[in-house]
């Protein structure tokens, strides 16, 4: 018995490394038709499950070099301060800022003011538009006409207003008092960044 174990242990010995490595590198991780993880040597179509990636485990703060693409439409923007605020990362907020023309002692406030958003709770990001000084109409001449049809036939229809900043609704803390952040919108370089 001992002699087979130390044959055992002598053959693990010469070929550890190379058999170890050729196994790991064969094994897949699968998810089957229920959802469940499937751990296989075989291609994932060979057991009818679909491949699959480790999930990454999200962590707050700390997450290393974000390289997120440059925002080219608001969506993807609102998006990026999701994640940022979701995160609690002020390293990927602070990656859309514009922080061109900033002095050293205007950043070290702007980073102040960026920690202190991604530290409260978000509930929406909604657009925030210029205010127009236009006139109401005129009331309409036909008693029967509504205010709708009277602005649709005084004016023609305009085109929606860019939006020129986000606003940002959050709470403070586990409360329910609320918060309001403002951030300035800017194009340059062909994507979106925000301001303070």
């Amino acid at each position: 018995m001992k002699l087979l174990v130390l044959l055992l242990l002598a053959f693990c010995a010469l070929c550890g490394p190379s058999v170890a490595s050729a196994q790991a590198q064969r094994v897949n991780r699968c998810t089957n038709a229920q959802g469940q993880t499937v751990f296989t040597d075989r291609s994932c179509d060979a057991v009818g499950a679909t491949a699959r990636m480790p999930a990454g485990n999200a962590s707050v703060g700390n997450t290393g070099i974000y390289r997120a693409g440059c925002a080219r439409r608001l969506s993807e923007l609102t998006g990026q301060i999701r994640d940022a605020v979701s995160l609690q990362d002020v390293n990927r907020l602070s990656s859309i800022y514009l922080w061109g023309n900033v002095s050293n002692a205007a950043a070290n406030q702007i980073i102040g003011r960026l920690e202190s958003v991604v530290q409260r709770p978000l509930i929406d990001i909604a657009p925030v538009y210029p205010e127009t000084d236009a006139p109401l109409p005129p009331p309409p001449p036909n008693p029967d006409a509504t205010l709708v049809e009277a602005v649709e036939a005084a004016a023609p229809p305009a085109g929606r207003p860019r939006p020129i900043g986000l606003r940002l609704e959050q709470t403070l803390g586990s409360t329910a008092t609320p918060a309001r952040t403002v951030f300035g919108l800017r194009r340059q370089y062909g994507c979106f960044w925000i301001t303070l």
